[in-house]
């Protein structure tokens, strides 16, 4: 299966993300900031990067940013309580893949990672 890394500054969000994708045979690498994120990204190379927008030192907006600099075929999940169709509208423009509402579901998330995966990076 695929390594997924879960950034997220809620250590219970990571949690269950991890489960739900380790349930599913996923290998799963953390970050609890946006500042690990952007270290472990470099230094784990991740499939697939789920990815929380509200952080406290960076906010999930610049990370994937940053990402799509480092690597402009990163692959990237935002999940956010922020549902507003603007922010929707701003993650796609930074070049998220999928957006999910927080929290998603374990089917909803799991579609989204497959339905990911399965593209073909450009």
């Amino acid at each position: 299966m695929a390594r997924i890394m879960v950034v997220d500054d809620s250590g219970y969000a990571r949690r269950v993300h991890r489960r739900i994708l380790e349930d599913a045979g996923h290998q799963v690498v953390e970050a609890g900031s946006g500042a690990a994120a952007l270290e472990a990204c470099f230094l784990e190379k991740p499939d697939l990067v789920l990815l929380d927008l509200s952080m406290g030192d960076i906010s999930g907006l610049e990370v994937l940013s940053h990402l799509r600099e480092l690597d402009p075929h990163v692959r990237a999940i935002v999940v956010s309580a922020d549902v507003q169709r603007s922010t929707e509208a701003l993650v796609r423009a930074a070049g998220a893949a999928r957006f999910l509402g927080k929290p998603a579901s374990p089917d909803t998330l799991l579609e989204a990672v497959d339905a990911v995966l399965d593209e073909v990076p450009q």
